[in-house]
């Protein structure tokens, strides 16, 4: 699930494909913990999900959405190392729980048979970065940023 953790920049962005789980997903800022390793998912790669693998560090607020959100550490490095996400983006990793498996499970029923070729990277288009240092799910965004 975690490789690749970057989008080279080779790769076409085709429109956002939709995201019907996400934006709709009821998950508290409590659900996460600091020292928790997650993932933001973001596409399919051979027949899996990817995204970027992240450490929580704290909390923070997260302005596009008004609500209380955790400040993530890339631990590989990349242009930008720390961001800060709303826990409805974020499935964790450390450890198995039952509202992660859930959504991994409806993410991967939806989405992997739509993109089969091996080798392919496909990014579909969910997040950006504000200049703020902020990840924003599509369906988040504000105008204007």
């Amino acid at each position: 699930m975690l490789p690749p953790s970057w989008t080279p920049s080779n790769t076409p962005l085709p429109a956002p494909t939709p995201d019907p789980f996400t934006p709709a997903r009821d998950i508290t800022h409590a659900h996460f913990r600091a020292g928790d390793h997650v993932v933001v998912l973001k596409g399919a790669f051979s027949g899996e999900l990817w995204g970027d693998s992240m450490h929580i560090v704290a909390p923070s607020w997260h302005t596009p959405t008004d609500e209380n959100g955790w400040r993530l550490r890339d631990s590989t490095g990349g242009q930008q190392s720390y961001i800060t996400a709303h826990p409805q983006y974020l499935v964790h990793l450390s450890r198995r729980c039952p509202d992660c498996l859930l959504h991994l499970r409806a993410v991967e029923d939806y989405l992997l048979p739509r993109f089969t070729r091996d080798r392919e990277i496909v990014d579909c288009g969910w997040y950006t970065t504000t200049v703020l240092g902020q990840l924003v799910h599509v369906n988040d965004a504000r105008s204007g940023q």
